[in-house]
């Protein structure tokens, strides 16, 4: 499904409740303007989420983060690069889904603005594919620190294709994550 309100085009991918959102770009010869996010065309888009918290990380080419997501306190979170290029991944947690341990992914350039929307029920994470880049979240939780979980990034189960070649850099956090069946998530 696509779907475009106000300045966003909203793409539905295979995966129910995950988008691809484009923001249309206002540009001259000085550069660019865009919005990035306005609750009513969010919400008339049919994403009704409110934002409580925004994050930025920044990290070099072949970090790896993820795959994260919180145990008692799940997050929605509208994604998106803001210097450089990631491959962003989501992971389908919700039990009673039809795409239950399924994962859906896209590229997020800066150069594109786009976004990813990812609702409550899902493991999250992204490699870097430029040399840096700089990475933006909307949550719709706060961050809980003692309820942190994660999976196993190359869990064969999985079978992520990161599109990344290279071992990749890890937190010792994520290093001992366990696989997909073992982790015994479900929203």
């Amino acid at each position: 499904m696509k779907k475009t309100v106000g300045n966003f085009t909203f793409i539905e991918t295979s995966i129910a409740g995950v988008y691809i959102i484009t923001a249309k770009k206002y540009a001259d010869e000085r550069g660019y303007n865009m919005e990035t996010y306005r609750e009513s065309d969010f919400k008339e888009a049919g994403l009704n989420y409110r934002f409580v918290q925004d994050n930025q990380s920044r990290s070099k080419k072949g970090v790896l983060r993820g795959l994260h997501f919180q145990k008692k306190h799940p997050q929605a979170k509208l994604v998106r690069v803001l210097e450089g290029e990631v491959l962003d991944v989501c992971v389908d947690l919700r039990k009673n889904s039809a795409t239950y341990g399924k994962w859906e992914s896209v590229r997020l350039t800066a150069e594109e603005g786009n976004m990813f929307m990812i609702p409550r029920g899902f493991a999250h994470g992204f490699v870097v594919l430029s040399e840096t880049a700089t990475f933006s979240y909307k949550l719709d939780d706060f961050y809980h620190p003692e309820d942190e979980g994660g999976i196993l990034w190359n869990d064969p189960e999985l079978n992520i294709d990161w599109q990344y070649e290279e071992e990749p850099i890890l937190s010792p956090k994520d290093q001992k994550y366990l696989p997909f069946k073992e982790s015994k998530i479900e929203f």
